[in-house]
């Protein structure tokens, strides 16, 4: 059975997105004002926009998060995504990414973007794996922010779905070899 489990966040999970994210921001960068808004303000800045945030579960435990920030009526910003450092390297970050594509789709999204910072290599390789595109980046958005992607949602989706499928194939092997 798959240890990680995807939930909508809840008022309650508010400073685990905040935990989770600033340890990221602060170790690579300086956190924004417009940081600090989200991270202390989540359902305003991201829920009530329109917008949804998802939490990851290890075996239980509140593990990781991301955000879909509504920027128009088909675009979604992929936004504040993080995994605990005590979870790492579990299959979190890419598992919640996938369940951000098939939330952006219910939500209405027809693109999903994002922004990110080439001093985050481990991630941009993440996102690449995950089919998006490279695009040039405006500035003024994050100050941060010199990677600006983007993927479509017909091929989000189509790359969750051979995620899920490659789930299922591995629990079969699994369970074919014990």
């Amino acid at each position: 059975m798959n240890p990680i489990r995807i939930i909508d966040y809840r008022p309650e999970h508010q400073p685990y997105f905040e935990k989770f994210n600033r340890r990221w921001i602060e170790d690579y960068f300086t956190m924004e004002p417009v940081d600090e808004f989200v991270l202390k303000n989540p359902d305003e800045a991201i829920l009530h926009p329109g917008g949804a945030i998802l939490m990851a579960l290890y075996n239980g435990h509140l593990a990781g998060t991301v955000g879909l920030r509504k920027v128009d009526a088909v675009t979604y910003e992929f936004t504040k995504m993080a995994v605990d450092e005590d979870f790492r390297r579990k299959g979190i970050a890419e598992t919640i990414s996938y369940a951000s594509f098939e939330k952006a789709k219910r939500l209405g999204a027809q693109t999903v973007l994002l922004y990110s910072n080439t001093k985050n290599a481990a991630a941009i390789g993440l996102y690449e794996k995950l089919g998006f595109a490279h695009l040039p980046p405006e500035t003024g958005v994050y100050a941060r922010a010199n990677v600006k992607m983007t993927i479509t949602i017909k091929d989000a989706l189509s790359a969750a779905q051979k995620y899920a499928a490659s789930l299922v194939a591995e629990s079969t092997i699994t369970n074919h070899v014990q």
